[in-house]
């Protein structure tokens, strides 16, 4: 089990594993449950920087939270977010033509302005935040993020054959259940900022499943991308405001 926490690691992260453990049969499909706990990671090591940070600059430790968290995460979902953005706009209600434009490695005007929106309010949000609320907010947000792509996986189709995520789908059903309700009891620990946050995820993870149902007639690996990303600023924002 413990080499599906570290490929969860290598593939979520920029923390170094050991190369070998991504060539193990199985390791992917083990690595799906754990992908909460890699949030709790990331979230961790943002708390511990913001601990270290002078309270008193607000907007300049915002910035630098945003970096690392950017740095911390290799802006793997941020790319999904941007190939997400441009197919759903350039495909104009069009399955194929969709999917086709996620497979360009260019980002057109769409994409670039759906990073720089996410950017922004995750900046905004985080400079927003009173003191007590900073931590729980830094450990919950990339928590719930990757907490929603192992939901995603259990509850909808994936329609990219051969794609990055397709090694997922063979993943515990148990131990990934599992996890998410972890997850839940551990949010309520969190108090009554995360729990409510914990009701804004919800509904956004159902909004955005439904919208790739009727686009796509499941999701693809840039859309569980931009999945993390809209969930980790509904939670900032649930929680500043």
């Amino acid at each position: 089990m413990i080499d599906g926490l570290l490929v969860a690691l290598g593939f979520l992260t920029r923390l170094p594993v050991p190369a070998a453990v991504f060539t193990r049969d199985g390791a992917q499909a083990r690595s799906l449950p754990w992908y909460p706990l890699v949030g709790l990671i990331i979230g961790a090591l943002l708390a511990a920087l913001a601990w270290c940070l002078p309270s008193t600059a607000s907007l300049l430790t915002a910035a630098l939270l945003v970096l690392a968290w950017t740095w911390l995460s290799g802006g793997l979902h941020l790319d999904g977010l941007a190939d997400t953005a441009d197919a759903w706009i350039g495909g104009m209600g069009d399955r194929e033509r969709t999917l086709a434009i996620m497979k360009d490695p260019r980002s057109g005007p769409a994409g670039v302005t759906a990073l720089v929106l996410v950017l922004l309010l995750k900046f905004a949000a985080i400079a927003s935040l009173p003191a007590p609320a900073l931590w729980p907010a830094l450990l919950v947000a990339p928590l719930l993020g990757r907490a929603a792509l192992t939901a995603a996986f259990l509850s909808t189709p994936y329609v990219r054959a051969g794609g990055l995520g397709a090694p997922l789908l063979g993943a515990s059903r148990m131990a990934c259940v599992f996890t998410l309700l972890a997850t839940g009891a551990l949010v309520a620990l969190a108090g009554r900022r995360a729990l409510v946050a914990l009701a804004v995820v919800a509904v956004v993870g159902w909004l955005w499943r439904r919208a790739c149902l009727r686009r796509l007639g499941g999701m693809t690996g840039d859309t569980c991308g931009a999945l993390c990303e809209l969930v980790e600023v509904a939670v900032l924002v649930a929680m500043a405001l």
